[in-house]
């Protein structure tokens, strides 16, 4: 089965994550994304039916620390390596409104 992605689609995902992409990473991506659809093609024909459902392939425990109060940090220490910032907050360039 030769599934393959076009480069719209490529394109239309790269505009949903909002990112910019050359023709050569267009071409990339179209190829990886149609191997990996070939991979959940083969992925489907395996036999599940008698297999169990689970959340994780291995046993796991609760690995969580416990959860005491601890001092927190002040202003400037928090903000100590901020590129920027605006009194005591993070100033980040706008990301909602005109595109």
């Amino acid at each position: 089965m030769s599934e393959t992605i076009d480069a719209d689609l490529v394109r239309h995902i790269g505009k949903l994550a909002r990112i910019e992409l050359s023709e050569q990473q267009v071409e990339m991506f179209g190829r990886q994304m149609s191997d990996i659809l070939v991979y959940f093609h083969k992925l489907r024909e395996l036999e599940t039916e008698d297999i169990e459902p689970m959340a994780h392939a291995v046993q796991s425990s609760n690995v969580f620390a416990a959860d005491c109060p601890q001092p927190s940090l002040g202003p400037d220490q928090a903000l100590a390596n901020a590129p920027q910032r605006d009194g005591n907050f993070f100033k980040v360039p706008k990301v909602i409104g005109d595109s």
